[in-house]
């Protein structure tokens, strides 16, 4: 396993880290994104998300463009299907977070109502990218354009930590299980017709994961749960999985295993999305400003658990097709 970060490489190559909390999250300074960067910068970088999970950096003046040029010396950027109207139409690789506010009125109800039925729980938020695909993206890469004067943070995860923070025991028994990853398990569907769950029912993706994935860099093991896509966990039964997943889950969002993020106009946050997982901010709705960010995720591979066996696909999705 290696996790370490070689701070002389990174000076050596006039990138700065400073971490921002104990166990994830560090700010990058000395670097502009919109000139491109050289070889030995890209190296630091990735170090870096390695070692910390989430990157930050603020003060860029990227466009959709120079966001994709800035992905690619990462990994191949994914085409995701079913872009909203907001996507910028001449790059396909970018998705805008105003396309979601399209989707209440899609399916018939208010953005507000369709997000609570989305999040019925306090842990239902949070998340890894299309993580019911048997081959999540690898990283992310959003950019904040427009932001409000207050509220709309974001928050990681450390999932490696968590792990590492469990029991011995109990990180024995977890990393012999798998569980049912499966897009929309969360949803409260409305009374009577629901359009929602028609589409739902329509574009299932399913993926059967390791409850404990191998980082395929670090070596780490990945405490690979989440509040948004998890349904079950196989081979137990239906009360035991629900008590487990509380369990982990608690333990995956501890507050000594997060970071949180204060945007503003040019910051770009870089994750690891095999490792985290992130907390969208729910605390500005109400307050009518506006909040404008573009996303770029990078293709992953298929997790692959303790035991050495990858995630089996269950419906909806095959590697490398989005």
């Amino acid at each position: 396993m290696t996790t370490d970060f070689d701070s002389e490489a990174a000076g050596a190559a006039g990138v700065e880290v400073k971490p921002v909390a104990g166990h994830i999250g560090a700010e990058i300074e000395g670097v502009d994104l919109a000139a491109g960067l050289d070889d030995a910068q890209v190296a630091a970088i990735r170090a870096a998300v390695l070692r910390w999970k989430v990157v930050f950096f603020r003060g860029q003046r990227l466009d959709h463009a120079g966001h994709v040029a800035f992905a690619r010396r990462f990994g191949e950027p994914v085409v995701p299907r079913g872009r909203g109207s907001a996507s910028p139409a001449d790059f396909p690789e970018i998705e805008t977070t105003a396309d979601r506010l399209e989707l209440g009125g899609r399916f018939g109800m208010e953005h507000d109502e369709w997000l609570q039925r989305r999040r019925h729980t306090l842990l239902r938020g949070w998340h890894c990218d299309h993580g019911a695909r048997i081959d999540p993206p690898a990283a992310t890469i959003l950019r904040a354009e427009t932001v409000p004067p207050y509220g709309g943070d974001t928050t990681w995860s450390n999932l490696a930590a968590a792990y590492a923070g469990l029991s011995a025991p109990v990180r024995d028994f977890v990393d012999r299980l798998r569980a049912e990853h499966r897009l929309g398990v969360g949803y409260q569907p409305r009374p009577g017709e629901d359009a929602y769950v028609r589409h739902l029912l329509d574009h299932q993706v399913a993926a059967l994961h390791p409850l404990v994935r191998v980082h395929p860099e670090t070596g780490e093991r990945i405490l690979y749960v989440n509040g948004y896509y998890v349904e079950q966990i196989a081979d137990v039964s239906r009360a035991e999985s629900r008590a487990l997943l509380d369990l982990l889950l608690e333990q995956a969002v501890r507050p000594e295993y997060t970071v949180r993020f204060r945007w503003e106009p040019g910051s770009v946050a870089f994750w690891d999305n095999r490792a985290t997982i992130h907390l969208a901010p729910g605390d500005n709705a109400h307050l009518g400003f506006p909040r404008t960010m573009h996303r770029v995720m990078l293709a992953g591979d298929v997790p692959v658990g303790v035991d050495g066996k990858p995630s089996e696909p269950i419906t909806g999705t095959e590697p490398g097709r989005w």
